[in-house]
């Protein structure tokens, strides 16, 4: 018996995560979230999750939504660099700790500090982009999901 793809074996599921996914992104854009910044989040979650499919998919996504290849470079280690602004600083701890769940004052103190950035609206969308590309990420590690890769 081999890994079921979840994809593929259940996919009315798939399909209602991928209509979620699109409404998502609609709602950030309505919103006035960057196309950037909700890639910088969805690349750094995968990043952490270790989601090479979704990390395939979404660097691309990021040069073509204006995301320096330098800054993507670096992305890991953005605390630590000035290249990052204070809204996308914010944005990307939030991700971070949604995406551990390790520490729930570091939760309440990521919400604060994106709230002084994001309306209530953008940090609603904020949330379900970083929600749901966690989600995607566990379907492709648990599919075993393997990118193309060009030499």
């Amino acid at each position: 018996m081999g890994v079921p793809q979840l994809d593929r074996t259940q996919r009315e599921v798939y399909k209602q995560l991928v209509r979620t996914a699109v409404a998502s992104r609609q709602a950030s854009r309505e919103a006035g979230l960057e196309e950037a910044l909700l890639e910088l989040v969805n690349v750094r979650v995968s990043q952490i999750n270790g989601c090479a499919a979704c990390l395939a998919t979404h660097v691309p996504a990021a040069r073509e939504a204006g995301v320096s290849q330098g800054r993507l470079d670096l992305l890991s280690a953005w605390r630590e660099l000035d290249a990052f602004g204070d809204a996308e600083r914010a944005a990307l701890r939030l991700a971070e700790t949604l995406t551990r769940l390790d520490d729930v004052d570091e939760r309440a103190a990521a919400t604060a500090a994106a709230a002084d950035h994001f309306s209530d609206e953008q940090l609603s969308a904020l949330e379900w982009t970083i929600v749901l590309i966690n989600a995607f990420n566990r379907v492709s590690i648990a599919s075993h999901h393997q990118p193309g890769i060009e030499d």
